[in-house]
C-alpha cells in the first residue's frame, strides 16, 4: 500500500492528529483525515516524532562482523526509531579514504532499514600523524561531511588546525574525541573518589576538558565548525557554553548512558559499565542534564558500540570500552529528560533529530512532521514501561549496562520514507 493513515497520534507530544503518507512523503496533518484504501494506524494517543537521526554509531563493519555489521546495526537503529545513523570510521580498514566510505555507504543502501552516512577518518589509519583524503571522501558516492578519529583524539593540534581548515572549504566538521593521551595511560575509570577506594586508574575530568578548550581556540581562530563528540564532565559543559557565547562554531553530544549511570556502579566491577569516556560523578550528570535542557548541549548520540561476549565477559582491566546503546536511548532519554521536566516532546525531536541533521547536512531527515515533508517518522509509547532483555535486541552485541533495569517508553513503529521498518514493535 502506498498510503499509510496515522490516527490520533500526539505530533511532537501536542494534541492527537492524523497524519496521511502517500508513498514517501507527508500528505497531510489534521483531525478527521480519512484516505480510502489507505493502511491505518491507530496510535492511541502514542507520540509521533520525525525519525531520529544518530550522529555517533559504531557499525564495526568492514572487519569486527563478530561485533555488529551494517545490516545488524541498521536492524537495531530502526528499533529504536532512528532512520539515519552516522558510521564511526574506526573500522578495519579504517574508513579513511573515498573506498572505504563508499562501502559502507553501499551497505546502508542495501540494508534498507535506515539511512547511512559515514564518517570520515581525520588521519591516515587513526594514528594522528597525516591527514586522511578528507576532500576525496567528500567528493565521493558516501558525500562524507563528518570526519573523526573517535576512539582516539586528534592530539596534535597542527593537525587539528590543518582539518578544521580542510573541512572548511565545503562547510564540513571535525568531531573530536577529547581525550588527552598523555594524561589517560593507563586509566580505566573516572579519576575520583571511587578510583581511589578501588585502586582503579583515575581519568580525569581535565583530561577531556582541556583538549576541548584548546579546539574552540582552533576553530575561533580558523572560522570553522567543531563538534565535541560524548561531552562528559562539568567543565567541559562550562567551557563549551564560553565558545558559544564567544560565536564560536562549535557544537557538542552528551550520550544517554552520561544522562543516566554514575561512576559508583563501577563498584561493582562488572566491565558493562567500562566505556570511553568513564562514567563519572552524579554532579556531572546533573550538570549534562541541565546542558541538554538549556542548549549547551546540542544533541542526544548514542555512541552505540557493540562487542562480542567474550570481549566483556572478563576482568576489567581486560575489557572493552563501550556500551550498545541504539536501542535503548529513547527511553534513557525519557527517563532523564522528559519525565523530571527538563524537556518536553519537543525538545527531544530537537535533539535527537532536528539538530543532529542539521549538523551532519543529512538531508531529509529531522524535517518538521507537517504536509511535503519526508515521512521519516517514529511512533513511541510512552506510557509503556518494561525491563530491558537484550535477549531481544537486533544488534548482534549485547553490552548494555541497563540489562534488568526498567525504562520507560517503547518505539512501536518506524518509517523510512514511507516504508515501515518497525510494526508493533517487530522489524519488517
Amino acid at each position: 500500500m502506498s498510503k499509510i493513515l496515522i490516527r490520533g497520534a500526539k505530533v511532537l507530544g501536542g494534541e492527537p492528529q492524523d497524519v496521511l503518507i502517500d508513498g514517501e512523503t507527508v500528505e497531510a496533518v489534521g483531525t478527521g483525515l480519512s484516505a480510502e484504501g489507505a493502511e491505518v494506524v491507530e496510535a492511541g494517543g502514542k507520540v509521533l516524532l520525525p525519525g531520529l537521526v544518530d550522529l555517533h554509531t559504531h557499525l564495526r563493519e568492514p572487519g569486527r562482523e563478530d561485533s555488529e555489521t551494517v545490516l545488524t546495526g541498521t536492524r537495531a537503529a530502526a528499533s529504536g526509531g532512528y532512520t539515519t545513523v552516522f558510521a564511526m570510521a574506526n573500522t578495519f580498514p579504517v574508513a579513511d579514504t573515498a573506498g572505504v566510505v563508499e562501502q559502507v555507504w553501499r551497505l546502508g543502501k542495501e540494508s534498507g532499514y535506515c539511512d547511512v552516512r559515514p564518517i570520515g577518518a581525520v588521519t591516515v589509519g587513526l594514528e594522528g600523524a597525516k591527514l586522511a583524503e578528507l576532500g576525496a571522501m567528500h567528493e565521493s558516492a558516501a558525500g562524507v561531511t563528518v570526519f573523526s578519529d573517535d576512539g582516539k583524539c586528534v592530539h596534535d593540534a597542527v593537525i587539528m588546525r590543518r582539518a578544521l581548515e580542510y573541512v572548511k572549504a565545503f562547510d564540513g566538521v571535525v568531531a573530536q574525541h577529547a581525550q588527552e593521551p598523555r594524561l589517560t595511560e593507563g586509566a580505566q575509570m573516572n579519576e575520583g573518589v571511587v578510583s581511589a577506594e578501588l585502586g582503579l586508574g583515575g581519568w580525569p575530568a581535565v583530561a577531556e576538558e582541556s583538549v576541548i578548550a584548546r579546539d574552540v581556540l582552533l576553530a575561533e581562530h580558523v572560522g570553522s565548525r567543531v563538534h565535541i563528540c560524548h561531552l562528559s564532565t562539568a567543565g567541559s559543559v562550562e567551557i563549551v557554553r564560553w565558545a558559544k557565547s564567544r560565536g564560536i562554531q562549535v557544537t557538542a553530544e552528551v550520550t544517554p548512558h552520561h544522562l543516566l549511570l554514575t561512576d559508583e556502579l563501577v563498584r561493582s566491577y562488572n566491565p558493562v559499565y567500562k566505556v570511553n569516556p568513564p562514567l563519572r560523578t552524579e554532579r556531572d550528570v546533573h550538570a549534562l542534564r541541565e546542558a541538554l535542557a538549556d542548549g549547551t548541549i546540542d544533541i542526544v548520540a548514542t555512541d552505540h558500540a557493540p562487542h562480542p561476549h567474550e570481549d566483556k565477559d572478563c576482568e576489567w582491566a581486560a575489557a572493552a570500552m563501550g556500551m550498545v546503546g541504539l536501542e535503548t536511548a529513547l527511553s534513557v532519554v525519557q527517563e532523564t529528560m522528559v519525565d523530571t521536566g527538563l524537556l518536553d516532546w519537543a525538545g527531544v525531536a530537537d535533539r535527537m533529530s532536528v539538530k543532529p541533521a542539521q549538523i551532519g547536512q543529512a538531508a531529509g531527515q529531522g524535517r518538521p512532521v507537517s504536509a511535503g515533508e519526508p515521512a521519516n517518522l517514529t511512533l513511541v509509547d510512552t506510557e509503556y514501561r518494561g525491563r530491558v532483555d537484550p535477549a531481544g535486541f537486533a544488534s548482534r552485541s549485547r553490552n548494555t549496562p541497563y540489562e534488568g533495569r526498567e525504562l520507560p517508553g517503547r518505539v512501536t513503529h518506524t518509517w523510512l520514507r514511507g516504508k515501515a521498518t518497525l510494526v508493533d514493535g517487530k522489524l519488517t
